[in-house]
């Protein structure tokens, strides 16, 4: 028997693929990585990012508490995307090495530009 309550709705799966999109910031971040075998690790981990975003990464504090970091290409790289449930879109706003106190640190850079 089918349940008829029209307010009834299915939960969502944990199936559900997200689409992936890249800011222009986050193109050029990618397009700057000398070594393609990097680019292409960093792009195939990006794509991963599809199936339960949530539950890749860790969550960021403060000023960037909207976004989640992803580590890369042997923890060197960090990809920092925020989930966007309403449209199942994945942004990816940031790609670029961890490079702590420094401040070409990818946290530092989209401090100042995010």
């Amino acid at each position: 028997m089918q349940n008829s309550n029209s307010d009834f709705e299915k939960p969502q799966t944990d199936n559900t693929e997200f689409e992936i999109q890249l800011t222009p910031l986050a193109l050029e971040m990618l397009a700057n990585i000398k070594d393609k075998r990097h680019q292409k690790a960093l792009s195939s981990r990006i794509d991963k990012l599809k199936i339960e975003p949530e539950k890749q990464g860790k969550p960021l504090t403060g000023q960037l508490i909207n976004y989640r970091s992803l580590r890369a290409v042997g923890q060197r790289y960090r990809i920092v995307y925020q989930v966007e449930n309403d449209k199942v879109v994945i942004l990816v706003v940031g790609i670029s090495l961890r490079k702590d106190g420094d401040k070409g640190d990818i946290y530092n850079l989209l401090q100042k530009l995010l």
